[in-house]
Protein backbone atom coordinates (compact mmCIF):
# COMPACT_ATOMS: atom_id res chain seq x y z
CA UNK A 1 0.00 0.00 0.00
CA UNK A 2 2.62 2.38 1.04
CA UNK A 3 4.15 2.32 -2.67
CA UNK A 4 0.46 4.07 -3.65
CA UNK A 5 -0.08 6.63 -1.43
CA UNK A 6 1.13 10.68 -1.61
CA UNK A 7 2.18 12.26 1.72
CA UNK A 8 1.06 15.93 1.12
CA UNK A 9 1.41 19.33 3.68
CA UNK A 10 -2.35 19.74 4.58
CA UNK A 11 -2.08 23.08 3.53
CA UNK A 12 -1.78 21.97 -0.46
CA UNK A 13 -4.73 19.39 0.54
CA UNK A 14 -7.38 21.34 2.70
CA UNK A 15 -10.14 19.63 1.60
CA UNK A 16 -8.91 16.70 3.53
CA UNK A 17 -9.78 18.52 6.91
CA UNK A 18 -13.20 17.56 7.44
CA UNK A 19 -12.06 13.89 7.19
CA UNK A 20 -9.74 14.56 9.20
CA UNK A 21 -11.55 16.52 12.23
CA UNK A 22 -14.37 13.52 12.31
CA UNK A 23 -11.32 11.23 13.09
CA UNK A 24 -10.01 13.26 15.31
CA UNK A 25 -13.45 13.46 17.39
CA UNK A 26 -13.59 9.50 16.70
CA UNK A 27 -10.45 8.28 18.16
CA UNK A 28 -9.60 10.50 21.06
CA UNK A 29 -13.23 11.00 22.42
CA UNK A 30 -12.08 12.57 25.64
CA UNK A 31 -9.96 15.86 24.35
CA UNK A 32 -12.10 16.59 21.20
CA UNK A 33 -15.71 15.49 21.49
CA UNK A 34 -18.42 17.24 23.20
CA UNK A 35 -17.48 17.26 26.22
CA UNK A 36 -13.80 17.57 25.46
CA UNK A 37 -11.48 20.72 25.58
CA UNK A 38 -10.24 20.60 22.07
CA UNK A 39 -11.37 21.77 18.87
CA UNK A 40 -10.24 19.70 15.82
CA UNK A 41 -10.88 22.28 13.12
CA UNK A 42 -9.08 24.74 14.92
CA UNK A 43 -5.77 22.49 15.60
CA UNK A 44 -6.25 21.36 12.12
CA UNK A 45 -5.88 25.11 10.31
CA UNK A 46 -3.01 26.37 13.13
CA UNK A 47 -1.16 23.19 11.12
CA UNK A 48 -1.77 24.52 7.44
CA UNK A 49 1.78 25.88 7.14
CA UNK A 50 4.69 24.44 5.09
CA UNK A 51 8.08 25.74 7.15
CA UNK A 52 7.14 26.42 10.33
CA UNK A 53 5.31 24.83 13.73
CA UNK A 54 2.86 23.65 13.78
CA UNK A 55 3.27 21.45 10.14
CA UNK A 56 0.83 19.02 9.42
CA UNK A 57 1.16 16.46 6.49
CA UNK A 58 -1.60 13.95 4.99
CA UNK A 59 -1.45 10.59 3.77
CA UNK A 60 -3.50 10.20 0.18
CA UNK A 61 -4.24 7.72 -1.81
CA UNK A 62 -3.75 7.38 -5.41
CA UNK A 63 -7.47 7.95 -6.18
CA UNK A 64 -6.87 11.09 -3.46
CA UNK A 65 -8.64 9.40 -0.52
CA UNK A 66 -7.90 10.77 2.98
CA UNK A 67 -6.00 8.06 4.57
CA UNK A 68 -3.96 9.48 7.70
CA UNK A 69 -2.01 12.10 9.43
CA UNK A 70 0.49 13.34 11.39
CA UNK A 71 1.57 16.78 12.83
CA UNK A 72 4.99 18.19 14.02
CA UNK A 73 4.32 20.72 16.70
CA UNK A 74 5.84 22.76 19.39
CA UNK A 75 3.64 21.34 22.10
CA UNK A 76 1.84 17.90 22.58
CA UNK A 77 1.19 15.52 25.75
CA UNK A 78 4.55 15.14 26.98
CA UNK A 79 5.74 18.84 26.35
CA UNK A 80 5.72 19.24 29.85
CA UNK A 81 9.30 17.63 30.06
CA UNK A 82 10.66 20.89 27.87
CA UNK A 83 11.54 18.63 24.84
CA UNK A 84 10.27 19.40 21.62
CA UNK A 85 9.09 19.33 18.38
CA UNK A 86 6.84 16.92 18.96
CA UNK A 87 5.65 14.23 16.68
CA UNK A 88 1.98 14.73 17.58
CA UNK A 89 -1.88 13.53 15.88
CA UNK A 90 -0.49 10.98 14.42
CA UNK A 91 -3.29 8.94 12.98
CA UNK A 92 -4.56 6.52 10.20
CA UNK A 93 -8.06 5.55 9.24
CA UNK A 94 -9.18 3.06 10.78
CA UNK A 95 -10.35 1.16 7.26
CA UNK A 96 -6.55 1.68 6.62
CA UNK A 97 -4.35 0.46 9.49
CA UNK A 98 -2.43 -2.30 9.34
CA UNK A 99 -0.75 -1.17 5.27
CA UNK A 100 2.42 0.88 6.82
CA UNK A 101 0.70 4.08 6.24
CA UNK A 102 1.34 5.14 9.81
CA UNK A 103 4.95 4.27 9.35
CA UNK A 104 5.24 6.49 6.46
CA UNK A 105 3.25 9.17 8.04
CA UNK A 106 6.31 8.85 10.75
CA UNK A 107 9.08 8.82 8.18
CA UNK A 108 8.15 11.97 6.49
CA UNK A 109 7.89 14.24 9.76
CA UNK A 110 11.05 12.72 10.82
CA UNK A 111 12.12 13.89 7.23
CA UNK A 112 10.34 17.48 7.85
CA UNK A 113 12.25 17.76 10.91
CA UNK A 114 15.54 17.12 9.48
CA UNK A 115 14.62 19.92 6.88
CA UNK A 116 13.66 22.52 9.30
CA UNK A 117 17.37 21.60 10.91
CA UNK A 118 15.98 20.07 14.46
CA UNK A 119 18.71 17.91 15.94
CA UNK A 120 16.17 15.37 17.67
CA UNK A 121 12.05 15.02 17.74
CA UNK A 122 9.73 13.80 20.44
CA UNK A 123 7.00 11.63 20.82
CA UNK A 124 4.13 10.81 23.68
CA UNK A 125 2.66 7.55 22.38
CA UNK A 126 0.33 4.78 23.07
CA UNK A 127 -0.76 2.83 20.15
CA UNK A 128 1.91 4.14 17.59
CA UNK A 129 4.58 2.91 20.28
CA UNK A 130 5.45 -0.60 17.99
CA UNK A 131 6.06 2.04 15.11
CA UNK A 132 8.21 4.10 16.88
CA UNK A 133 10.29 1.12 18.48
CA UNK A 134 10.61 -0.76 15.18
CA UNK A 135 11.79 2.88 13.85
CA UNK A 136 14.84 3.12 16.34
CA UNK A 137 12.62 5.75 18.78
CA UNK A 138 14.34 5.46 22.10
CA UNK A 139 11.95 5.21 25.16
CA UNK A 140 12.91 7.94 27.64
CA UNK A 141 10.35 8.37 30.27
CA UNK A 142 6.53 8.69 30.68
CA UNK A 143 3.82 11.40 31.01
CA UNK A 144 0.18 11.31 31.97
CA UNK A 145 -2.85 11.61 29.31
CA UNK A 146 -6.66 11.09 29.06
CA UNK A 147 -5.93 7.43 28.40
CA UNK A 148 -3.65 7.29 31.20
CA UNK A 149 0.27 6.50 31.60
CA UNK A 150 1.83 6.90 28.09
CA UNK A 151 5.25 6.66 27.22
CA UNK A 152 7.75 9.29 25.76
CA UNK A 153 9.94 8.74 23.17
CA UNK A 154 12.93 10.27 21.66
CA UNK A 155 14.65 9.98 17.71
CA UNK A 156 17.90 11.91 17.09
CA UNK A 157 18.03 12.48 13.77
Amino acid sequence: MTAALRIAHLVDVPETAPTLARWFVEEWEPWYGPDGAGDPEADLAACASRNALPICLVALAKDGNTLGTAALKTESVGSETGAGPWLAALLVGPQHRGLGIGTALVDAIEAEARRLGFPAIYCSADASAGILKRRGWQAIGTTESLRGTIAIFCRRL
